[in-house]
């Protein structure tokens, strides 16, 4: 018997040409189709005054190749959050209702650059869902502003920032009580300091909000609104989406809950504490708690009432809105970009990627975002350029009007 042949080896595949061709096609998918320039819906005046003063309204917004779908810049974007030093002195005011406000004075040298303190021009930040002063976000905003040589406040929302809660009522997109209480105090400690205010998420919502009911006497030379929701049954219904209510909404209720547990003994004088804290999406929530606690008779009638866009054709202060298409919270159909095209006070600013308050840019996304460099950029061109915002004041008994019922439709 001869002797049996050797087995022919089998090559042995490599995984790195299959390596190369998927990343050749993410990098070709990547460059064909994602970096885009923003959308910017704005009347004629505000649209020339952005496009000239703030440059990256009109710059092609890369982000980031490896992560620029919307949940994955959310995600990683709250990860992400560098925390700079920030000191603040806290301050605790009185609101009407017997309830206790504390503003976060940030203590930065920058500010003190200013030939006249008391002229500072001062911005005024108002934190997201559950959010304060110590949120990642709202400590680089600060931090840019107080760079800038600017003087930055938080309004923190009630409850949120570890003081005790002195009445059943914490906080909602819809009441702005506690934004004017903040906003007239600021106002007589610094009556010849410009101020501008700035929302993020939920406190994004209450600043429209507030502008949309005070017109022309909502003492303010401008304002922004980083990443808010328009129609709130819209942002419901997309959180509840499978992956949506995993990744988010689950764990915003689950801190909604811990606010409620927290604050029990105050609270359950208005509202049934074992029957909110049973609530696992944010819609519960507001139902059994939010419409309850703010005078509404349902759920339907708070967000109604909550969403931005029916009081967008009041709005009389310049006001820059930032949104992303693919953010979760706030789904695309339902950001109002062709009335703010027909509105002279609003402009609305919308990135194709970014997600909610991600907008994270360049293969590296650490230290900033588009976000931060938009921001930096309006409070500066405003505080540095309020002449040419003036002019935006000279059609008082008839600016908007015309656009009032396009904005209101």
């Amino acid at each position: 018997m001869g002797a049996e042949e050797p087995p022919v080896p089998r090559p042995v595949l490599s995984p790195l040409p299959l390596l190369a061709v998927a990343t050749a096609a993410l990098l070709g998918y990547y460059w064909a189709r994602v970096p885009r320039r923003p959308l910017l819906a704005a009347g004629p005046w505000l649209r020339a005054f952005l496009e000239q003063r703030c440059p990256a309204v009109g710059e092609t917004f890369y982000p980031t190749p490896w992560c620029f779908e919307g949940r994955l810049q959310t995600v990683l974007g709250a990860l992400l959050w560098a925390r700079p030093p920030v000191s603040y002195r806290s301050e605790v005011i009185r609101a009407a209702d017997g309830g206790q406000l504390i503003l976060d004075w940030a203590e930065d040298a920058n500010s003190n650059w200013h030939p006249d303190p008391c002229a500072c021009p001062t911005v005024l930040l108002i934190p997201g869902l559950t959010g304060s002063s110590q949120a990642a976000y709202l400590l680089r905003l600060v931090h840019r502003a107080s760079r800038a040589g600017y003087r930055s406040v938080v309004l923190n929302h009630r409850g949120c920032r570890g003081e005790e809660l002195l009445t059943p009522r914490t906080f909602c997109a819809s009441n702005t009580e506690d934004l004017e209480t903040a906003i007239a105090h600021i106002k007589r400690q610094y009556p010849q300091a410009p101020l501008l205010a700035v929302g993020v998420s939920l406190g994004g919502m209450q600043v429209l909000n507030y502008l949309g009911r005070r017109g022309w006497a909502a003492g303010l030379v401008a304002a922004m609104a980083l990443c808010p929701s328009w129609d709130l049954d819209a942002s419901a219904t997309s959180l509840e989406q499978p992956l949506n209510a995993l990744l988010f909404n689950q764990r915003l209720a689950a801190s909604l809950r811990y606010l409620i547990s927290r604050h029990r003994a105050a609270i359950r004088e208005k509202v049934d504490v074992e029957h909110v804290l049973q609530a696992r999406t944010i819609r519960e929530f507001d139902k059994r708690y939010t419409a309850q606690a703010f005078g509404y008779r349902s759920c339907c009638e708070y967000y109604q009432a909550a969403s931005p866009a029916r009081w967008l054709h009041r709005v009389r202060v310049p006001v820059l809105c930032l949104n992303a298409s693919d953010d979760p919270f706030s789904p695309l159909h339902a950001i109002p970009v062709e009335a703010a095209g027909h509105l002279p006070h609003v402009a609305l600013l919308v990135t194709a990627h970014g997600g909610h308050l991600g907008f994270l840019e360049g293969l590296c996304p650490r230290p900033g975002s588009y976000m931060e460099r938009l921001f930096t950029q309006f409070i500066s061109a405003v505080f540095e350029h309020r002449e040419e915002l003036r002019q935006l004041e000279g059609d008082r008994d008839g600016a908007g009007e015309g656009a009032a019922g396009q904005g209101a439709a």
